[in-house]
């Protein structure tokens, strides 16, 4: 079913479990000011109440945390680099040193374990100075901040990274402007013209990546990520058909651009439709040729569409837009729970790509309950994450049998972390429990869940006994 050498392993952010927000040089990021997620408004400056200052401590405890991740037969991590950890405000002219030397040390302990780092560039951590002084992606200075920092860190690590991913989400922007795109006026303030602006100069950083990053090393393996969310229609009608194909192309587009080094047709005609004029210098249309060696993506939902805009309302869950599926059941946090549309989206893909796909995000944000032993340990039986993964992995076994290449899976959030939606430790991901709680009380002592033992017999198994 599996591949002999899929790749196997788990996913994080730095935002997200890292924390340390303040030692060694770093500087501020955007996530230091959002306390409450996505749902909150930002703060001036980092407060005490926002949980991701300190994360799961993981900047102090990467050693022990790998360990585990070792132990249960991690093939690949995925993580992600703190721009301003490298460079603080993000416009510096020379790098951070202890920061360059964190991650030497963090890749270090990923190959003495044979664990091959998946590392993303850009992962929701824009340096929050240059949200500020230029409202983040809606200029185009970013693109020469960011060159500056892909090749930084491309030839410090040329030697301990192969895999590399330019920005995480990056559709996300249309939904999440300040989180995805470090923009600082208001969502609701901005015209769709701004937002495919940034969202272009955000491509074109991509391209320029997949660029330097060949250029330094020609066996670096660079791909794009896309927020997948499959769209169905509500009903059999043609209208809805037509509505469902026409927010699934919102995603595709990015993928598209990435894959295909061009916009397609149905964005350049949504843009006429709808007044949008893009600057696109001649420049970004030669650099948007450099495209991506694999495509990577997130799955956690699908989502419905109808032409019918009393039907559209948004679901809970519905992150990127679209309409409950009446026939399916929902997480705590209103994600529906859709194992099939993984299958569903990586056919898609590879018909559409024909590129190698990687599953770097998968999970189950849910409540665990911790049993208190007479010795002093915890033990959490997990068996509903168990059954969401089990499902899910199936169903990228079935997509590999129908003829998909798809380099490997990576469990999101595979120790406990910071939520990004909501900035909760109680929204829970792991296959390691971490003491620590929402109002931020707890020992961050580690614990193994049920699913830690179930994933290391996946893992051992290549997939065969699920």
């Amino acid at each position: 079913m599996f591949p002999e050498h899929f790749l196997w392993g788990g996913a994080v952010a730095a935002n997200q479990c890292e924390g340390a927000f303040d030692e060694d040089g770093k500087g501020i990021s955007i996530q230091d000011v959002l306390p409450k997620g996505l749902k909150g408004e930002r703060t001036k400056s980092p407060v005490q109440e926002n949980l991701k200052l300190r994360g799961i401590d993981f900047y102090h405890r990467y050693k022990e945390d790998l360990k585990l991740m070792a132990e249960m037969g991690f093939k690949v991590f995925r993580t992600s680099i703190a721009w301003s950890r490298i460079f603080p405000r993000g416009d510096e002219k020379e790098p951070n040193k202890k920061g360059l030397e964190f991650y030497h040390s963090l890749f270090a302990e990923c190959k003495k374990y044979g664990i091959e780092p998946l590392v993303t560039l850009s992962h929701y951590e824009t340096p929050l100075y240059l949200a500020e002084k230029y409202d983040g992606w809606r200029s185009r200075k970013l693109i020469d901040f960011y060159k500056i920092y892909v090749k930084t860190v491309f030839e410090e690590y040329k030697n301990e990274v192969k895999y590399w991913l330019t920005f995480n989400e990056i559709n996300s922007i249309l939904e999440s402007p300040f989180m995805s795109g470090a923009i600082v006026t208001p969502k609701e303030e901005l015209t769709e013209e701004q937002l495919y602006q940034a969202a272009h100069h955000e491509l074109t950083a991509s391209a320029w990546a997949v660029k330097i990053g060949h250029e330094i090393n020609e066996d670096f393996k660079i791909g794009c990520m896309i927020l997948s969310v499959p769209v169905y229609p509500l009903t059999p009608n043609p209208d809805d058909i037509l509505a469902a194909k026409e927010l699934e192309h919102r995603n595709l587009m990015f993928a598209d651009v990435h894959v295909r080094g061009t916009y397609p047709g149905y964005a350049l005609q949504y843009f006429k439709e709808h007044g949008i004029s893009l600057d696109i210098e001649e420049s970004d249309r030669e650099i948007l040729k450099e495209t991506v060696d694999f495509v990577s993506l997130s799955y956690y939902m699908s989502t419905c569409a109808a032409a019918d805009s009393e039907k559209m309302r948004r679901g809970e869950g519905n992150i990127l837009g679209g309409v409950p599926n009446p026939t399916l059941k929902s997480s705590e946090w209103g994600w529906q729970i859709d194992p099939k549309g993984l299958r569903y989206v990586l056919e898609m893909y590879w018909e559409r790509y024909q590129k190698p796909l990687f599953v770097v995000e998968n999970g189950l944000g849910a409540r665990d309950h911790p049993i208190h032993k007479a010795d002093g340990s915890l033990e959490i039986v997990d068996d509903y994450r168990i059954e969401y993964l089990r499902r899910h992995i199936e169903e990228v076994g079935q997509a590999i049998e129908n003829g998909v290449k798809v380099m490997g899976y990576t469990v999101w959030g595979c120790i406990d972390l910071v939520s990004a939606s909501t900035a909760q430790m109680s929204k829970r991901y792991g296959m390691i429990y971490v003491d620590r709680n929402d109002d931020g009380s707890g020992t961050l002592k580690r614990w193994k869940k049920k699913s830690f033992g179930w994933y290391q017999n996946v893992i051992a198994e290549n997939g065969r006994n699920l």
